[in-house]
């Protein structure tokens, strides 16, 4: 399964994108879903840790553009199974999670409807659509791949 974020609309705080599952805009069939990250500050997965690190700021800064691996474990912050991004250069616990504000990010990609500027909505409904579709094909032996660009 591939998964794809298309940063369409970054801003000084925060970055909104279209969400792909699979080359299809990801729709419940009456809507499509966005995402919600920190400020892109214009990090790539080819640099060194040491250049993400530089002009990274902790908790407001977008994971580098690039492809990564996904599984789903359990997270204790949140206390539930969670999608976990796989060898993120310079980030730790990069998790697919609800979520409305940039301030909910932490470095992590939030999903919902994107209907206000720096927000999105129904976050845990997006959030549950995507994680079920996530697990369906690992259980079926599928890779599961996320392409941030």
């Amino acid at each position: 399964m591939e998964i794809r974020i298309d940063r369409a609309w970054p801003k000084p705080d925060y970055t909104i994108s279209r969400l792909f599952v699979n080359g299809e805009r990801f729709s419940d069939g009456k809507n499509y879903c966005n995402s919600l990250e920190d400020t892109d500050r214009g990090l790539t997965s080819d640099m060194s840790v040491d250049e993400v690190l530089a002009k990274k700021v902790y908790g407001k800064t977008a994971i580098p553009r690039g492809r990564y691996k996904i599984t789903v474990t359990w997270s204790p912050t949140f206390k539930k199974m969670l999608p976990l991004l796989i060898a993120v250069k310079g980030f730790t616990g990069v998790r697919i999670h609800s979520g409305n504000s940039p301030k909910d990010t932490l470095g992590c990609i939030l999903i919902g409807r994107n209907d206000k500027p720096g927000w999105i909505s129904d976050s845990r409904y997006w959030s549950n659509l995507l994680q079920r579709k996530i697990e369906d094909a690992l259980y079926n032996g599928e890779e599961v791949w996320l392409q941030v660009g």
